[in-house]
């Protein structure tokens, strides 16, 4: 015993340099009281397609509803894909080891902490189509997330588009808010690539004179890809379908009060910079434009690797409503004191403020 008590204080100043060595962590706070913040969920398909994965897309909603009130959270987007595959009853083991139907009662379950207690709209993305990816229009999102799921919801929810059959459907559907600031706000969510009569449909509606003077935010899958350029097209096997671009040229530069833009979509394994991008442009009104695409799928082990490391992100809607700070934030990493330092993503592509004209 005589021989280690001289390494004790070595051993001791040890953890005390690797423990002064890192980061002060600080929880999500607002900068400003008056402000009120949007909560931006990525999409949550490889959280869903692993039953070892589903528990960190709870505890994102779970840290959301927990943070209600601290951060004055008056709604939460998410940006589609919200499973691997939409019917599919044998998943290889590979690309997933759950079927549709457990991935869609996972997805539903984790914003079942949000129920009653903020209003939340999804995306829906073009695994949440056919069975593998869009091979048509089909989809279970209706049976998992019907208006009445959340009430907090369905109090904001004014138009409901139609589906690929010609019925009902919130996939398709706007939702009206009242800010703090006393700002209306009109909630608009499309399809992915969404068809001709949707967009005409969408034109249609937000150019109604009771939505003239709001300010519509728009949340779709497929818009954005890394390079902040709009998505012309891709290779899925819909005939009537429109992508980023045409979104634009057909909806949101022709309309006044589309002001924001929000999609998903896009990945690369193990690459921040291959999941988002973010632009802005004049719409035919001259008003600007901001549009921003954020996803996290693949990060955390590529596509099959654990969901994303629960990478979420808030906005932050300042007083006077003409500044959003963007803040891009892990509860999965917050929620330990050994990887608190992770928990914020701090180059100015993940942290940055954006003007509202």
């Amino acid at each position: 015993m005589r021989k280690l008590l001289p390494f004790y204080p070595v051993l001791f100043c040890f953890t005390v340099v690797r423990l002064a060595a890192q980061p002060l962590y600080v929880p999500p706070q607002l900068s400003s009281p008056d402000a009120w913040t949007m909560v931006l969920l990525p999409d949550p398909q490889t959280y869903g397609k692993f039953a070892r994965n589903q528990p960190v897309f709870e505890l994102m909603t779970a840290w959301t509803a927990e943070n209600i009130s601290k951060l004055n959270i008056r709604m939460v987007l998410c940006t589609g894909d919200l499973v691997e595959q939409n019917q599919m009853p044998n998943p290889n083991q590979i690309n997933g080891d759950q079927p549709s139907k457990s991935q869609w009662e996972s997805v539903a379950r984790a914003f079942e902490r949000l129920d009653g207690r903020v209003p939340y709209i999804c995306g829906t993305g073009n695994h949440d189509f056919g069975f593998k990816s869009a091979e048509n229009r089909q989809t279970y999102y209706d049976r998992y997330f019907p208006p009445d799921k959340n009430f907090r919801s369905q109090e904001l929810l004014r138009d409901a588009g139609f589906d690929g059959d010609g019925n009902p459907s919130l996939t398709n559907a706007t939702y009206e808010l009242t800010s703090p600031h006393g700002q209306k706000l009109l909630f608009m969510v499309l399809e992915f690539a969404p068809r001709d009569a949707v967009l005409e449909w969408a034109r249609k509606t937000v150019s109604q004179e009771k939505y003239k003077d709001h300010f519509v935010i728009l949340l779709t899958h497929s818009y954005l890809n890394s390079k902040s350029e709009h998505i012309e097209k891709e290779g899925y096997p819909l005939t009537d379908r429109n992508y980023g671009l045409a979104v634009w040229q057909k909806l949101v530069q022709p309309s006044s009060n589309i002001r924001m833009v929000f999609s998903g979509h896009i990945g690369a394994p193990d690459d921040v910079l291959g999941h988002i991008g973010f632009r802005s442009d004049k719409n035919a009104a001259g008003k600007k434009v901001n549009q921003m695409v954020f996803n996290a799928q693949a990060l955390g082990g590529g596509w099959h690797g654990n969901g994303g490391d629960g990478w979420l992100r808030t906005l932050e809607f300042l007083p006077g409503g003409k500044k959003v700070k963007v803040r891009t934030f892990s509860p999965l990493f917050a929620i330990s004191p050994s990887t608190r330092h992770l928990a914020w993503r701090t180059e100015p592509y993940d942290e940055f403020e954006f003007d509202i004209d």
